[in-house]
């Protein structure tokens, strides 16, 4: 199965890696990672997209992408979703959003609702709007960055299943390759903006998969947020936290690919 990284250059500006997988003919999937990982995030998960043309860039700030100093609003995140499937030449894609990078997918579909076939958000919130709790550790952030604290980071966010110790060693090195701008103005641009599904709608169908046990993102604003969305499915997961791409990747794909298969379904009965 052909599989590659190809750098991208966008019409914002930077350049970008994105991993390209899967059949060129088969449907286009785009992969957003969450705030200081990488596309190595979606490693786990990748083998059970089967059947689908997968991309997963490193986006703006964060992995083997350009790490400018600006740039970082969530419009600004958004444009940029936008302008890699411009410069893959991808008119139109499910996208796949996990934590932050959900938030994105929703801009994204709210601003170029004509690029978004579907929506799956894992773990995505209703809004970001206000200051984190962590944000005073991060604004105090200097060049380079401590190994130590950025392993530390990763607490914010409790794992309640196994993971293997070799993807959270990757995912340090993600944010040790993050500049502390970089760290800093992505949660800034998040937390400043407007959440999309109040400066917008959300036409695309969409599945929002969520951790019974997430410490962060309540129930509530979970059944919001899919009660915005036109024909918005919420799925739980009993016994997984925040993090639901990294404790259960395989269901994950299993749900994202039921939700699009039944999407194409439904297609080909319309028709």
């Amino acid at each position: 199965m052909c599989s590659e990284v190809r750098i991208l250059r966008l019409r914002t500006g930077i350049s970008v890696p994105c991993l390209v997988h899967g059949d060129s003919g088969a449907s286009p999937v785009l992969l957003l990672h969450a705030w200081g990982e990488s596309r190595g995030s979606f490693d786990r998960l990748i083998p059970g997209l089967k059947g689908f043309r997968i991309y997963a860039p490193d986006l703006r700030g964060q992995g083997e992408a350009d790490k400018p100093p600006g740039g970082y609003s969530l419009a600004e995140q958004a444009e940029d979703a936008a302008s890699i499937l411009d410069a893959l030449t991808v008119p139109r894609a499910a996208v796949v959003g996990s934590s932050s990078g959900g938030y994105v997918a929703q801009q994204l579909a709210v601003d170029h609702p004509e690029k978004v076939a579907a929506l799956v958000l894992v773990g995505a919130p209703l809004s970001l709007h206000g200051r984190a709790d962590f944000a005073d550790a991060v604004d105090q952030l200097t060049d380079p960055l401590d190994e130590a604290w950025v392993r530390d980071s990763l607490a914010w966010f409790p794992l309640l299943h196994e993971v293997p110790s070799s993807f959270i060693d990757d995912r340090v090195r993600d944010g040790l390759r993050m500049p502390a701008h970089a760290w800093r103005n992505i949660l800034s641009g998040l937390a400043e903006a407007t959440p999309p599904t109040e400066s917008g709608t959300i036409h695309a169908p969409t599945l929002l998969l969520w951790g019974e046990q997430d410490s962060l993102l309540p129930r509530s604003a979970q059944e919001t947020l899919a009660s915005r969305i036109r024909g918005g499915v919420l799925k739980v997961s009993p016994g997984v936290g925040h993090l639901v791409l990294w404790e259960c990747p395989d269901q994950v794909a299993a749900d994202t690919t039921a939700f699009l298969a039944s999407l194409a379904d439904a297609r080909t009965t319309i028709v």
